[in-house]
């Protein structure tokens, strides 16, 4: 019978490296799935780079971002992200934050991120921005407080993808597929409309397109096809790097003999 905790701690081991290989996650930024059995607990790597997490680096949180069992490594500072979203959120099953190149100017900017493309259409039909300093003042813009993350949750309210003024995006998701569908289209939508703005006017999604594409496309289908996708794109970088981590959760044989 398959251990549905270790199960979990393999397929958040993959959503990491996948994301880091898809060019949306670097160094910094982490990802996230509640328990697969306790919904008042949620699962995240030690501090340690996603393009490297491996399922022994998953600790067990409770909500309050507190590791379960006395941890041996460094943690991510940043949990309350993970955790106030989880107790605010009862639907959200995932979380992913990131510092993605093609978001940043949304950031910074303030402009507004929009639904370009129909696969765009699954951030969300509106993607809030908050500004921390609105809460706290001048801040070392890192979310390591409890009430740091609670202002985060409530600025991404009832919707998918939430801009951190000056540092980054959080998104949520009700599958952990989901979440990386999600994570990477919303970067792919955030590069096209930064290109786009430059040739002249934009044409964005209405917001009935929005929603109708945003659904059509997180249906398993889709999810499935995509996740497979990038599953064997991760699958021959990392043979090319001689990585022992397998995608099947067995030991790998990966690489050179």
């Amino acid at each position: 019978m398959t251990d549905p905790l270790a199960a979990a701690r393999h397929e958040l081991a993959l959503a990491n490296r996948i994301i880091a290989n898809e060019g949306v996650i670097d160094a910094f930024g982490h990802v996230s799935m509640r328990h697969p059995t306790d919904p008042n607990r949620y699962l995240l790597s030690r501090s340690r780079s996603p393009e490297l997490v491996e399922p022994d680096d998953i600790y067990e949180f409770t909500l309050d971002s507190q590791p379960v069992t006395p941890p041996k490594e460094r943690m991510y500072g940043e949990r309350p992200i993970h955790g106030c979203i989880y107790q605010a959120r009862p639907d959200v099953m995932a979380v992913c934050h990131h510092h993605s190149a093609a978001v940043l100017p949304f950031c910074v900017t303030g402009e507004e991120l929009l639904p370009m493309f129909h696969l765009g259409a699954t951030m969300g039909t509106k993607v809030p921005i908050r500004d921390s300093r609105d809460d706290f003042g001048d801040t070392n813009m890192v979310v390591i407080k409890p009430e740091e993350g609670a202002s985060l949750a409530k600025a991404l309210g009832p919707y998918w993808m939430v801009l951190m003024r000056r540092h980054g995006a959080t998104l949520a998701g009700r599958s952990l597929k989901e979440l990386v569908f999600r994570t990477i289209y919303s970067t792919r939508n955030a590069e096209m409309q930064l290109r786009s703005a430059a040739l002249g006017k934009l044409y964005p999604l209405s917001a009935g397109e929005a929603a109708l594409a945003g659904e059509y496309n997180l249906q398993i289908s889709p999810l499935s096809r995509a996740f497979e996708y990038w599953s064997v794109r991760l699958q021959k970088a990392e043979a090319m790097t001689d990585s022992k981590f397998s995608l099947s959760g067995k030991t790998a044989t990966t690489g050179a003999a």
